[in-house]
Order: structure tokens, then sequence, then C-alpha cells
């Protein structure tokens, strides 16, 4: 039957229907809901890991073991994998095994963008790549094929505009797949990559891509397009959508399998065209691949190497090199005019990092954070955050800066999901090589950013089932932590005591800040409007300083400085209470003061 799919959601049923039995992925935009869909489909078991290695290493696992199996992940994901990913290259796999990497031009949620067709080259591995719903769940069960006949894992990339773009998407039935093998394989020359082993391995790998190689020439998805001669474009992935709209009379050659190239394919293509170019998003992978055949090609001389594309990059870039007339410009529609506010990125009403971040503030200290919604700490008015590179390098960063001899404490942030990823390896090193640093968990009960994925704080996992919960504070204190303390991250006095404390020790210390996520079920239920007695406000906006979205300019004027008094958006707050402790005139009103006790119980501080 048909059913309209996103790309991700196409490659969790091309995964189920291929009989992927295993699944595990660390969530990250734009590859998320591959294994949100996934997990919901039957006879399939599928985890969130605690980073994209551990993901890797699980599916391979499982692929050893003779069982189908995917792990998913965002481009950056494959840098924390990358060693399972270069050994798993190396080894071989007995079941299918398709890694599928989602790549983020224009960095939509993401702190580069990179092109890992990069990666399949570097490892010896196969790449393909879908242009639509269809071919992305089509795809899935040819890697995993791919995957068993030259014994190798098989890189699918797709990018944030196929995975979140839907098309019509023809599913079937899931195939039924014995195990491969009935134990797990005892091979010691394969499996176990001592120097010896891997020294036999090397060449094997390199007949296997030779061969590769050779099929890419009649791999079924890489398909020749003719229509006029004057014109050939070499493209892939959502380009090759670009290309059949923005020259429909051009052939066209589409390569479904970007790496290895098929190199007569090419060639045939490029002599029966008397133009040839490359329409591909970031790096010139193919444009180099075919200029080293020795064929011209032209492609980044006239498309962007930056950012995403989208029929308009591409026509502009076209019209600039000569490619299309001026008349094939399109003038796009005026917007629409309004007075529209400015809306910079901000943490949400009732975040429970917003007061955080205005106590620590106040210390004045060089703060390194991390990737999550605590990041938005270095936007104003908390400008809070120094450093942010990846995840679970803030630790390290602030370790690194604290044994260079800077003079000032050093305080590092970091989400209770990020510690999972790969915070705890940085906060073991801190311990053990002693040093002095303040690590801030800030701990909202989820993985949050990327939509409130479970993780090992919740107790639940993917698929819903109880589990384990672990607790931070124990952990931490087992890791070589001496001085630990637990705050509630609305209670901005216990906060403050916290860190006071912890400046007071010349050794590491954790300060974990628990509350849940204002935007989780449980959460909503308490929400309950605070309000401004404006006349105890004297306009001194010291309540702004904490940068919540509700609270606003009202239309009434406090005389002696001319300036508006605050009020609260009712639609927007949650009675979080930041904004009441901050207010020195206490004419902001504590929840048991707008409601009774009832209502007012457990909501803030």
């Amino acid at each position: 039957m048909k059913r309209i799919l996103s790309g991700n959601e196409a490659i969790a049923w091309g995964a189920w229907e291929a009989g992927v039995e295993v699944a595990a992925a660390y969530p990250g935009t734009p590859s998320t809901e591959i294994l949100e869909t996934f997990a919901a489909l039957p006879d399939v078991y599928a985890e969130w890991a605690t980073n994209e290695k551990v993901a890797m290493d699980v599916a391979i696992g499982a692929a050893y073991a003779g069982r189908r199996a995917m792990t998913c992940m965002k481009h950056v994901g494959l840098n924390v994998a990358a060693d399972s990913f270069f050994y798993v290259s190396m080894t071989g796999i007995e079941a299918g095994l398709v890694i599928v990497s989602a790549d983020d031009p224009a960095m939509h949620s993401s702190q580069n963008e990179q092109d890992n067709r990069n990666y399949a080259k570097f490892a010896r591995v196969p790449c393909l790549e879908p242009s639509d719903s269809q071919e992305a769940k089509e795809l899935v069960a040819a890697a995993l094929d791919l995957s068993e006949q030259f014994d190798t894992p098989v890189l699918l990339r797709i990018t944030t505009r196929i995975a979140h773009t839907y098309s019509p998407v023809e599913t079937g039935e899931r195939q039924k797949r014995p195990p491969k093998v009935e134990k797990f394989p005892r091979n010691f020359e394969k499996y176990v990559m001592l120097p010896v082993n891997a020294r036999r391995r090397h060449p094997v790998l390199e007949e296997r891509i030779a061969k590769l190689q050779e099929f890419a020439e009649t791999f079924p998805y890489n398909r020749v397009e003719m229509r006029g001669a004057e014109l050939g474009i070499v493209t892939c992935g959502v380009a090759y959508q670009y290309a059949r709209e923005v020259f429909p009379d051009a052939s066209i050659l589409r390569l479904g399998m970007t790496y290895p190239l098929p190199r007569r394919l090419i060639t045939d293509f490029a002599g029966r065209v008397r133009r040839l170019i490359v329409l591909e998003e970031l790096d010139p992978f193919l444009e180099e691949g075919i200029r080293n055949l020795g064929i011209p090609v032209e492609g980044k001389s006239i498309f962007p190497i930056c950012g995403e594309f989208s029929p308009e990059v591409v026509r502009d870039a076209a019209i600039a090199a000569g490619l299309l007339p001026e008349s094939e410009r399109v003038v796009p529609p005026n917007p629409i005019k309004g007075d529209l506010p400015p809306r910079p990125p901000v943490l949400c009403p009732g975040c429970p990092h917003r007061g955080v971040f205005y106590v620590m503030k106040k210390f004045k200290l060089p703060v390194q954070g991390d990737i999550g919604c605590y990041t938005l700490g270095a936007m104003p008015p908390l400008s809070t955050i120094d450093f942010c590179g990846c995840m679970g390098a803030g630790i390290g960063v602030a370790h690194g800066a604290d044994k260079a001899g800077d003079p000032e404490r050093q305080i590092a942030v970091i989400g209770d999901s990020t510690f999972f990823h790969t915070g705890m390896p940085a906060l073991l090193n801190m311990a053990y090589n002693r040093g002095k640093s303040i690590t801030v968990i800030m701990d909202n009960r989820v993985t949050a950013m990327t939509g409130h994925q479970h993780n090992p704080g919740t107790g639940y996992t993917l698929q819903g089932e109880k589990t384990v919960e672990i607790e931070l504070e124990p952990l931490v204190r087992a890791m070589g932590i001496p001085h630990v303390r637990t705050v509630d991250a609305y209670d901005l006095k216990a906060v403050q005591g916290a860190f006071e404390e912890a400046l007071a020790k010349e050794e590491p210390a954790v300060i974990i800040t628990r509350r849940e996520c204002a935007l989780l079920p449980e959460a909503r239920k308490r929400y309950l409007p605070l309000r401004v007695d404006r006349s105890k406000c004297i306009a001194c906006w010291t309540c702004f300083r904490v940068g919540c979205p509700a609270i606003r300019r009202s239309d009434e004027i406090f005389e002696k400085n001319k300036r508006q008094k605050s009020d609260i958006d009712p639609l927007l707050c949650t009675g979080c209470e930041v904004c009441a402790q901050v207010c020195p005139q206490h004419a902001i009103l504590f929840r048991a003061e707008v409601a009774p006790a009832s209502e007012a119980a457990g909501g803030g501080a």
C-alpha cells in the first residue's frame, strides 16, 4: 500500500521490510525519527544508546551474530563512531549492516556541515544516496543485500531535505530472515584485529572495493536519463530533484551509489554530451572523482560549496554561469509585510536552566558549554556560555584551561543526556588528573533538544519498557568527585549556595541542577501563570535580565524613570517563579499569591 512518509520514516520501513532485527542510535537532528519509527514496528529491537559509537558497536555485534542490523546518526555522530566504523570496514560482518548518516547542509541544527561521503571513501565502504522517500526505503534493502554480498558495512547517506521531506512510498511485507549464523562466530583471523590479522585484512578490503567498483557499473540506482546532448549533469541525492526542475531539457546521470564511482558509466555519459557539470551539495566529491578519471567537468566553479541547495540557489548559480538565460530568473513573491518583532533563539518559558545561568553569571567566571538546550545560555541577556564545540567537550576544555594555569576557576556546563553520551569520560579524567573545575550537570530528566527522547536517567527504554533509572549523584561520586550537590534548579538561593560552597573548595566539584523540562506533560499540569503587582513595580527591569519570553513591558509608565512597568504574558508563563525571586520590589507575585495553596504546590521554588 502507499503511504506518505518522510525520508526518515521510509528508512525505518525499509529496514523493517528488509528484515532488520536490531537497530541502535543516539538521537540527533536530522536523523532522530528513523529509530522512533522503527521502534514502534513489530518484531524488532531498537534502543537509544548513550552515544553513536556505542550504537554502532551494538549494531555491529548484531550483524556479527547473523542478524540484519542498522545504526543511525547525524553527520557529526559519525565522528564519535569513527573508530568503530573503520574496524568494521576491516572485519566485515556475517549479516547485513547499514549505517545511516544524516548530513545537515546549511547547519540547521549542527555545529558544522561536513560531507560524510568522504568517510565512505576514507574507510573503503560503499555509499548509497537516495533522492526521495521511495528510494530511501528501497536503498536500505539494497544496502543490506550489498552488505552481505560483499561482506562490508554500507553507508546510507541522506541530507536534511531528504530526511524531513514527505513523498509517496509503496510499502510492503516484512521479509522472514532466519539468522545467518546460529552462534557468534569464532573467527580469529577475521574478527580479532591484532596487527597480524589486520595486515591480512587490508588487502581483502582493497580487493573488495575494486569488486564494488565493477558492481557499480550495473547498480540499478545509477541511472542515465538522456534528453538533449547540449548539457549533461551528474548528480545525486536531493540535488537530483533540483536538476530536474531547473534543467528540464538536460541529460542526467543520477548516481544512487556515490562511492565507489562507476567509471565506465560516467565516461560513456560524458562522451554523449557537449558540456558536463556536477550538481552536488557541499564538497566536490563527485566532481573530483570524475576529474580524476581525466574527464573535463565543472561543478563548484558554478554552484556553491557552502550551504543547502534549493531550486532558487541552483537557478541563480546557473544564470550567473551562463547555463541559463536571465529570463529564467524567478522573482520571489513579496514577503508578507507586518509589524513582526524579531525572535532570537531563547530558552523556553519556564526552562529550568534559566535561573541557573542567571546565578552563574553573577560569578563572572569562564563557562565552557556543551551541545543541548543549555547552549542557549550563550544568548543575551544571560550571555553566560564562553565555549561550545561538540558533545562532551566542555568538561575537557575547562580542565585543560585549568591545567594550563588559567587563574580563574573554570565552570563546565553539560546536560544529563550529554553527560551519559560523552561527559562521563571527561569528568573521570578530571577527577583522576586532580583538576579543580566545577561541572554543572543540568538534569532536566530527558533528552530535550532533539524531542524528549529517553536516556539512562529517565527510567524507560526507547520501546517504552521500564528499566533502571541511573542516579547522577552516586554515579558522580563513584567517579571520584568528592564534592557533589543536587539542588532544585528553580531555587535560586540553593543554586547560589551550591556555587559558593563549590568555589570555596580547591577540588573538583559537581553541581546537579534538577528539574524536569518545562515542556514535559507532567510539568505542563503544574502551569500557573504569575502576575505583576503594578503598584509595586518601579520599572527597574531586573526581571528582564532572566531572559524569559513571558515577561513583557506594559503600557503603564513609572513616572520617576519614565519607563514601562513589567507585565507577564499569561499564555506563556508557566509559574516557575524565577522572575519572582529576582524582583527586588516583590512586585511579581509567587504562586501561592495568585492561586489557592493546592494549585500553587509543587511548581516553583
